[in-house]
Formats: structure tokens, sequence, C-alpha cells
């Protein structure tokens, strides 16, 4: 194009400069203040990070700096209102994640010294709460000059992919919570909702009713209809 736009407005321009408006050009990548971050990770969490990559391996996939909202997703939101803002802020310092799901497996907190302000032990009990609430675990390595792989994979061995076969199955919905002979949805045992009925579109189940939760596709829990 041999012209820029202020040359060549185009139709809606010279409509809008009947009126004597005139459009605003966006801004060019240059003038957005925006630049690249030298210290995404700190020189103490860089530190964290090469002693975790040689504690997990391949293992798992890890990702630092989580936002709690990507992770956590509020249940009955609409009784919950200011739950999410309370999350939306803060991040938890590692999330190790499932390699080829990518399911969250366990979060990790570097404590320095400012964990022991009155303010950041406040942040940390809700953190805590919210980790538990939703049972993901959450370990806690205090702020070292260095770390021990060796250590770091015995505190985390209960967490990783080769632990999770052999971990106690998901709690079931309660009896009370179950379909009754009236044919009551059973209650989604990870959110405490009514379960909906559902058809599966596809798959080798295509056509079979199911119950799932009304929360998918943050919840993909599912229970069988009989």
């Amino acid at each position: 194009m041999g012209a820029n736009a202020s040359e060549n407005p185009g139709c809606l321009g010279s409509i809008l400069g009947l009126f004597g408006i005139r459009p605003v050009a966006p801004p060019s990548d240059e003038s957005l203040p925006y630049r690249t971050r030298d210290d995404f990770l700190s020189p103490a969490e860089l530190s964290f990070y090469r002693a975790l990559s040689a504690a997990v391996g391949a293992q798992v996939h890890i990702c630092p700096k989580v936002n709690l909202a990507d992770v956590f997703f509020v249940v009955k939101p609409n009784e919950n209102m200011s739950a999410r803002g309370r999350i939306s802020q803060k991040h938890v310092d590692y999330l190790l994640c499932h390699p080829q799901s990518m399911k969250p497996l366990v979060g990790i907190e570097l404590d320095d010294s400012s964990h022991s302000r009155a303010d950041r032990q406040e942040r940390d009990a809700l953190v805590d709460g919210v980790f538990a609430a939703a049972g993901l675990p959450l370990v806690r390595v205090p702020a070292a000059a260095s770390y021990s792989p060796a250590d770091l994979a015995l505190k985390l061995a209960a967490h990783l992919p080769g632990a999770v076969a052999a971990a106690p199955a998901p709690v079931t919905a309660p009896a009370s919570q179950a379909a009754s002979s009236g044919g009551a949805a059973p209650g989604c045992p990870k959110c405490g909702v009514p379960m909906v009925l559902r058809t599966a579109s596809k798959g080798e189940q295509a056509g079979r009713q199911f119950y799932g939760c009304p929360n998918y596709p943050k919840c993909r829990e599912t229970r069988p209809v009989g």
C-alpha cells in the first residue's frame, strides 16, 4: 500500500471527517510501554529452580509463578462472589504438573525471611487454605543459599507421577448425595453441587447418558446413570 491511513482514510474516515472527527491511529509497537523483564526469576528463585529441575527430572513440568486463579475455580460463584478476587492477585512460586495431562500435582512455595511479616503470614494462611480446600498439596521450602536435589526429591516423592497410581482412590460422593430411587442427581464429590444429566456425543459411549458436573470444563467429574 502506497498511502498511509491518514492519506487514505477510507469510507469510515471520510464519514467521521464530515463531523470533524479524525480517527486515532493505533499506537505503534514502539510507543507501547512494555519491555521484557530481566528478572523474571530472581537469583534465589533461579537457584531453586535449577535444584528442583535436577530433583524431578522429566517426571513433571515445572511452571514458575502461576496465578492461583489459573489453578483454582470458585464453587457456587453466585454464593461466593468475593472468593475469586481474593486469589486473583496471588501466585504460587512453582507448580508441578503431570507431563502429559498438565494436571497440577503439587504447589511449592519458597519461603524467605519476608514470610515472617504479619502481612505475609496472613497471605500464606489464605494460600494454605485454598490449596487444602481444593485438595492440592502445597510444599513449603525454606529459602537457603543452596539446595540439595536429593532432599527435594525426597520431600516431593509422594506427589510425583510415580506415586499417583499408588495413591488412594478419590473419595466418592456420600450416600446422602447418591442418586436415590426417585432419580435425584448425585452430588459432585469435588464441588458439592448437584450433577446434571448429559448424553455422550462421541466415542465408544456415544448416545449413553451420564451425570456430569455443571462446572465443566473446570471440573470433569462424572458418574454413571443407574
